[in-house]
């Protein structure tokens, strides 16, 4: 009997070491999207994977095999060694059936979602509510697990551009591993008011703080990583529209699959999963948790599988008296997919990682992920709201910069995060000693074109500059700064071209009139040079270039002595607007007549009024202490100008209208492809000189050998159209581009290639009456296409165009255009 006790012992022990359970995880082998309720069976028992591919089972035998099957996939059976806990399982479609598969949404679940999307207007709280308001804690930290990064400090072997082997040490994932043991890597948080009611929405930041920066980053603050309410159609992640499954075209994109029936809040609730109809697709799939009665959202989990992963999950709380469910948290992880390339957020390369594969992975970037919180408190149903400042999303209160620790303490969480308590006092230690906010302030200074010295914002695009008629110009110029005043400005340049030994200038004096629509009147003189025919619109926004290409190679220009008075302001909602009267002495500087009611002219005088709007209807915008930032710029936009010469004002001499409208839409991928259309239209009555006629943006030299006309590429020129070769009074240009993600071809040669096509057509009337300089008419249209071979080393590119159609020229090598291009990364 002694002996009985040790041998059960023994047996149980046996027993428990010849049991393994396993967590694993069936995904599709190439997108490695997760295959939702996937049949497994194992020793006669037959279990079903949940939404995410997810399972767990006993392992008693292991020269048993799972097998597990799928519609449309091959059946796979998998064998499990004793010391396995976590597995992967990865289906392989099977293409004799794949194609065939059909996978319809059940009658029973297809009426249930019918019934969600009628009854919007009862549930989503924009449709149901006269108003309300909330305040909500947000936020935002990124961060990783220290036991998921090795310590290591590894040899990492790679090659010179001429293939010579070297090794290097690598210690970044020792440095990562000991930095997140101390802290998180980034947080910020922010407590905001939302107000709504049947003529819009506002937000009212009262509160923020990011760690490292004393004055918050407005541009971070405006980002909208995702959609509050899950009604909304698109449906947005990460800045990018997706389709709503519960809309009219979601319907036809998506299956839907009746899981089962739970209580949330001791109310019946009908747990529903949805997949994309092509299951290989990245597109969003989840779980909807629907009101049995009243068929609103209860509670969703969104998921993309992806170049990120992203996880998001909705919970409600159901208000009695208004019969409905209003958010209780939003919370979305982001990490890194399946695509090696480097995924750019909150303007910084950060690696996210995703992923059950228990393949060890050296690269501790990986390993960061991104947490975003939302929680909505003190809610006020149907109180009546009053929002002002039409136009802007999002307004930030001055008292909110300076919010002591104390206030922030009530937003804590009941568990204590150590690391999140150093977060803050380590960061603005690091961006103090290493002057972050200097910096970060100098980048913006110099995205706009000047750089700061006490009470002057230098013009560097005035330093130095070249072209044919000019050869090198150097100059200088600026603007005062708020360090001066707040209320008044003053512009100014001077500069000296070296070949035609000519003193160029100008001067603008501005007042502020109103600093909350940024109202300015400014008065202008300058003496100075154009070149001939340009399209410009006075609401385009400035960019500051290293270089600015096109006018290298240009040697038409007239000499142009302009006085103007002007008004520039953002009140209109979304527009920006320019209005000026100016009065312009002009002498063209080539062989130029133009010939008007009998008279022949040589020099001329030109007064005239300006009206110019750019209207950015699907853009947001933020309303700063300082200043209005578009935070979200979406598109279409649209540009629009109307030029009008004032008869027998300040000796104008002639009498002609010019009416222009541009709109440019930007499509972005989430794989982060973008493509985008550029469409142009103007149209010039009158008596219209050759100088302010329509020339578009030509870019190529009129010589001989192909190898001669190399030079550098223009941005949207038409690059196989010679230099004053059409001119036109009336003209139509489109313009179409795909850019796809760099591809890496070698070490250090990560080249970006896009596709463009362009297209013009133009007309001219009363042709006779420009004497001297030939030119032809683009009546017949003209026709390039090519493809861009950009950043292919340290932002040197090519780029090749082919002219063809009615224009095309009759030898074939004068068709072609090689143009070197380069982009500059100012790390801003």
């Amino acid at each position: 009997m002694r002996y009985l006790f040790f041998w059960i012992v023994l047996l149980n022990t046996a027993i428990s070491f010849g049991q393994n359970k396993i967590k694993a995880q069936v995904i599709d082998i190439d997108s490695r999207v997760p295959l939702a309720y996937c049949k497994v069976e194992y020793l006669g028992k037959t279990i079903t994977t949940t939404w995410e591919g997810k399972f767990e089972i006993e392992i008693t035998q292991n020269d048993k095999p799972l097998t597990v099957s799928y519609k449309g996939y091959q059946t796979k059976n998998v064998y499990i060694s004793p010391n396995q806990d976590l597995v992967i399982i990865k289906m392989a479609i099977d293409w004799n059936t794949f194609e065939k598969v059909e996978i319809y949404t059940d009658n029973k679940v297809n009426k249930v979602i019918k019934k969600v999307i009628d009854n919007k207007r009862f549930n989503q709280p924009e449709k149901a509510l006269e108003s309300f308001q909330y305040k909500n804690y947000e936020s935002l930290l990124v961060t990783a697990n220290p036991d998921s990064i090795s310590g290591k400090i590894e040899p990492v072997y790679k090659r010179t551009l001429f293939g010579k082997r070297i090794i290097r040490l690598d210690s970044s994932n020792y440095k990562l591993k000991k930095l997140v043991e101390k802290n998180h890597l980034y947080q910020t948080e922010k407590v905001n008011l939302i107000q709504y009611n049947k003529k819009g929405y506002k937000e009212t930041v009262i509160a923020t703080r990011m760690a490292g920066f004393k004055e918050p980053l407005y541009e971070y603050l405006g980002l909208n990583l995702f959609s509050y309410s899950v009604y909304e159609n698109p449906f947005e992640i990460l800045e990018t529209p997706v389709q709503n499954p519960i809309s009219n075209y979601g319907r036809r994109l998506y299956n839907f699959y009746m899981v089962d029936s739970v209580n949330i809040q001791n109310r019946k609730t009908y747990k529903v999963f949805f997949q994309p109809k092509k299951l290989k697709s990245s597109r969003l799939r989840g779980l909807l948790y629907i009101d049995a009665e009243t068929f609103a959202i209860a509670r969703a989990y969104y998921r993309i599988y992806g170049i990120v992963h992203i996880n998001a999950d909705y919970t409600f709380d159901y208000q009695d008296k208004e019969e409905l469910w209003f958010p209780k948290k939003r919370k979305i992880t982001v990490l890194k997919g399946n695509n090696a390339d480097d995924i750019k957020i909150l303007g910084n390369t950060i690696k996210f990682s995703s992923s059950l594969d228990p393949t060890p992975n050296t690269n501790a970037t990986d390993q960061v992920y991104l947490i975003i919180e939302s929680i909505p408190f003190d809610i006020e149903l149907d109180k009546q709201v009053t929002v002002h400042n039409k136009g802007i999303k999002i307004s930030i209160e001055k008292d909110g910069l300076k919010r002591e620790n104390s206030y922030w303490k009530k937003f804590a969480k009941d568990t204590i995060d150590n690391r999140l308590l150093r977060t803050y006092t380590s960061l603005d230690s690091l961006s103090e000693s290493k002057n972050l906010e200097r910096k970060i302030f100098l980048g913006k200074k110099i995205l706009n074109g000047y750089y700061p010295i006490s009470y002057v914002d230098v013009d560097l695009r005035s330093i130095i500059k070249y072209n044919n008629f000019e050869g090198f110009r150097l100059g200088l110029g600026g603007v005062t700064n708020d360090k001066l005043s707040e209320k008044y400005k003053v512009a100014f340049y001077g500069a000296y071209g070296i070949k035609d030994e000519a003193f160029k200038f100008g001067i603008t004096p501005s007042y502020l009139i109103d600093a909350k629509s940024e109202t300015w009147i400014s008065a202008s003189y300058s003496d100075d040079l154009n070149e001939i025919s340009q399209i410009t619109f006075a609401t385009d926004p400035r960019r500051f270039k290293i270089y600015d290409p096109r006018p290298i190679n240009i040697s038409t220009f007239y000499g142009n002595k302009t006085t103007s008075l002007f008004v520039e302001s953002n009140y209109f909602p979304k527009t920006e607007a320019y209005f000026s009267l100016f009065n312009s002495k002009i002498n063209p500087k080539f062989d130029y007549t133009f010939v008007n009611n009998d008279n022949a002219y040589t020099a001329y005088t030109i007064t005239a009024f300006q009206a110019a709007f750019q209207w950015n209807p699907f853009s947001n915008y933020m309303q700063t202490p300082k200043s209005r930032i578009e935070i979200e710029k979406r598109h279409p936009k649209f540009s629009f100008q109307v030029t009008q010469t004032v008869p027998k004002m300040l000796d104008n001499d002639f009498t002609f209208t010019k009416i222009d409208f541009k709109t440019f839409y930007e499509i972005p991928y989430l794989s982060g492809q973008s493509s985008s259309i550029l469409f142009q239209t103007g149209i010039a009555f009158g008596d219209v000189p050759l100088t302010h006629l329509y020339s578009l943006q030509p870019n190529n030299l009129n010589r001989d050998a192909l190898l001669q006309r190399i030079t550098f590429a223009g941005k949207n020129s038409f690059e196989t159209m010679y230099f004053n070769e059409f001119f036109s009074d009336k003209y139509v240009s489109l313009q179409l581009k795909h850019t796809f993600n760099r591809v890496r071809l070698a070490y250090r040669i990560n080249p970006e290639f896009s596709f463009v096509t362009r297209f013009a057509w133009g007309e001219i009337n009363k042709e006779n009456t420009h004497m001297g300089l030939p030119f032809k008419s683009l009546e017949k249209g003209f026709f390039e296409s090519g493809v861009e071979c950009n950043k292919l080393f340290r932002g040197l590119g090519l780029t090749a165009f082919f002219r063809y159609g009615p224009n095309q020229l009759p030898t074939f090598e004068d068709n072609i255009a090689l143009k070197i291009s380069y982009f500059i990364d100012l790390g801003f």
